[in-house]
């Protein structure tokens, strides 16, 4: 038997759907993301800051940020760094987006989220490497853990070629999880080479109108930036880097974030001393550069 709807019930269903779109904006006006093993990830020494807090300098030292972190250094994290409870909403999954298959670890519901975050690996990776629990510090659990447990989903494709070919993937992937959470903001988290990626989706204006930010990590510097998509449109951006990156020099998105910073552009960087390539992806402080671009 079909139930007929009162319009008091159609009244008081709108009314709680208006709380809810009310309290969610609030809540990420206030710090979306609430503290998550803080004490291990979060407690880094501030060497220096700038910009009016845009830009700082962060104490790494390999003996204590590895070795004193790793049960295997660089291969399997401590075990209190790791929360294995939230791979009960983790699944394997190949999409079909426009014809393009693209295989997915996704962790968090598959509709109705309050937010997505898609990490893009670099150079020979693939959808493993930010679904793995224990290598880099348990960085990755712990942002699994931050999305899933909040109410966001969580995204690591594989991408095969770093080419227009996968922006067009990736651009299929935010336009899914787009449709998926109600239209509710995607970041975009892109590393080392993956970062040619993130800079493509920039230039994209329909995938750009469905962004909340981008976080580059150890990446690729885009000297045209200013003339995206994403740039019109003031996103935030995150930078993170390693002050002794052989790949990729520092100095050069530094000089970026410099150039946008003066422009008033929302922009921040947080530059690893004497941190290499890896560096960022391990040290990065999610739960600090998720609650800012989602304050933004």
């Amino acid at each position: 038997m079909r139930m007929r709807m009162s319009t008091s019930h159609y009244g008081l269903c709108a009314a709680i759907a208006v709380f809810f779109m009310v309290d969610t904006a609030q809540s990420w006006a206030a710090g979306a993301l609430p503290p998550y093993k803080d004490e291990l990830f979060s407690t880094q020494n501030v060497l220096e800051t700038g910009q009016d807090g845009a830009f700082e300098i962060i104490e790494y030292d390999e003996m204590r940020d590895i070795n004193g972190r790793d049960q295997i250094p660089q291969k399997r994290a401590q075990r209190n760094y790791v929360s294995l409870g939230v791979r009960k909403v983790q699944a394997d999954e190949a999409l079909s987006l426009d014809g393009r298959k693209l295989d997915v670890t996704r962790t968090g519901p598959s509709t109705g989220a309050r937010f997505t975050v898609i990490f893009i690996h670099g150079r020979d990776g693939d959808r493993r490497l930010g679904a793995n629990d224990y290598t880099f510090g348990g960085n990755f659990n712990r942002l699994k853990n931050l999305v899933a447990g909040n109410g966001g989903v969580y995204y690591s494709p594989t991408i095969k070629t770093l080419d227009s070919d996968s922006v067009a993937v990736v651009a299929g992937l935010i336009r899914h999880a787009s449709r998926q959470s109600s239209g509710n903001p995607v970041i975009l988290a892109c590393a080392s080479m993956g970062s040619q990626i993130c800079w493509g989706i920039s230039r994209d204006p329909a995938s750009v109108e469905r962004l909340g930010g981008m976080v580059i990590m150890s990446g690729v510097t885009d000297p045209d930036f200013a003339k995206s998509a994403f740039y019109k449109a003031k996103l935030p951006l995150w930078f993170a880097h390693g002050s002794r990156d052989p790949v990729y020099p520092a100095a050069d998105q530094q000089a970026l974030f410099e150039k946008l910073s003066k422009a008033k552009y929302p922009t921040h960087f947080t530059l690893y001393q004497t941190g290499n390539h890896g560096t960022p992806i391990r040290m990065i402080d999610w739960r600090k550069a998720l609650n800012w671009i989602l304050a933004s």
